[in-house]
């Protein structure tokens, strides 16, 4: 009895220092699949990188000190264009965290829902949810998909707490994160995109796309602050078609971009917020320099002809079209602008999104096209998909009329 239980320690033993190349083969293989469970295996979609997650607080974009488990695995989004910066974060996979949204990507950039439901079919199935901010939006629904966080943009934030979401949802567990690309977009493109970059676990991207851009938009700055010629005014038709004339922008959001550029725009004086409506004859008075009119592919809510096109499916030939039967059924065809063919159409969706930085370089070129003869805002766009997003870079984004 005792030989043999010593021969099957020694067995034992000798399996453990003089193994067979198989067994150390085997022995190998088991303790690299531990490592990479451990780690994180390379080409293993896995949305954190780590299968750890920390409790951490963070300071949102309304100044709230928000405690979350980071990095998030589960997401709503507030609203469904906020896919333009998580389609950064989470290139690989940008659906991969988002488990509810809103359908207004649908009804305000079908070219943009269908390019990423081409490469992305699970886009389709995920959860619709009301709007948060006008408490159209079910808790219950909300909690049934066991959501990490919510993401909520800055200008819902009072809604969707006046509404009750954000304590309802506090209750449940489920904490709220403000972001801003909006309202104050090259003041807040920054700390939105680095703040969630922190909670989900994509900080080097996020600081890899804040080099970027601060890059672009300095290069901008410092030149229009170098130039000593009076400002172009500039008037921004916003979404004609899908808003009432003479909706525009005030001290915010476009409106601030292209002071920024360089531009003088005829609404900022007369606006109390970073949005509001002008009356058609204040425009024909004003008789800007500039005219710069938002679009976007809103097939889904309006009857085609009745907004400017523009985006990933987008032809400059029919976004062109568009624009001139607006300046036509607006009677404005007497103006300097379009006298002048000073005229332009932009994305829409620029206006709230992490990528309008390009806005400034298009409008620093529409207001200064002899200071700006080198900056291709085009090559600029197309470079920032190949680094940044997983879809290419087509269709028309902007363009002036001839």
């Amino acid at each position: 009895m005792s030989r043999s239980r010593l021969s099957d320690s020694s067995s034992s033993s000798s399996a453990m220092t003089d193994q067979s190349p198989a067994r150390s083969l085997l022995w190998s293989l088991s303790l690299i699949a531990m490592l990479l469970a451990a780690c994180g295996a390379p080409g293993v979609s896995s949305p954190t990188g780590s299968a750890s997650s920390d409790e951490i607080t963070v300071t949102d974009l309304a100044g709230r000190k928000v405690r979350l488990k980071a990095p998030v695995l589960r997401m709503i989004l507030g609203e469904g264009r906020q896919l333009y910066i998580i389609a950064m974060l989470d290139r690989d996979n940008p659906f991969q965290r988002i488990v509810g949204w809103r359908d207004d990507l649908i009804k305000n950039d079908l070219d943009s829902y269908n390019k990423y439901k081409a490469k992305f079919p699970q886009a389709a199935d995920v959860p619709i949810l009301g709007d948060p901010s006008s408490g159209e939006l079910s808790v219950e629904k909300a909690i049934a998909l066991k959501p990490d966080v919510l993401l909520l943009n800055l200008d819902a934030y009072q809604g969707a707490q006046d509404a009750g979401v954000i304590d309802n949802l506090s209750k449940a567990g489920i904490p709220t994160v403000i972001i801003d690309y909006r309202e104050a977009p090259l003041e807040n493109t920054v700390p939105s995109t680095l703040l969630l970059g922190k909670i989900m676990g994509r900080e080097a991207v996020a600081k890899k796309f804040v080099d970027f851009y601060q890059r672009q938009v300095s290069t901008v700055e410092s030149r229009i602050a170098a130039i000593k010629t009076p400002s172009p005014s500039v008037f921004l038709y916003r979404a004609p078609g899908f808003a009432d004339c003479c909706s525009t922008f005030g001290k915010g959001n476009l409106g601030l971009i292209a002071e920024r550029a360089g531009g003088d725009n005829i609404a900022a004086p007369l606006l109390p917020g970073w949005e509001g409506v002008l009356n058609p004859e204040q425009v024909i008075a004003s008789d800007p320099d500039d005219i710069i009119v938002t679009g976007s592919n809103w097939s889904s809510s309006l009857p085609a002809g009745t907004f400017v096109p523009l985006g990933y499916s987008t032809s400059a030939a029919s976004a062109e079209a568009s624009l001139n039967q607006l300046m036509r059924r607006s009677n404005w065809t007497s103006l300097s602008a379009y006298q002048d063919k000073r005229v332009y159409a932009i994305w829409h969706q620029f206006y709230n999104s992490p990528y309008q930085f390009i806005v400034l370089d298009v409008f620093a070129k529409w207001f200064y096209p002899d200071k700006f003869q080198d900056i291709d805002p085009v090559q600029i766009f197309s470079r920032f998909h190949q680094e940044f997003l997983p879809i290419d870079f087509s269709g028309t984004f902007w363009i002036e009329l001839q």
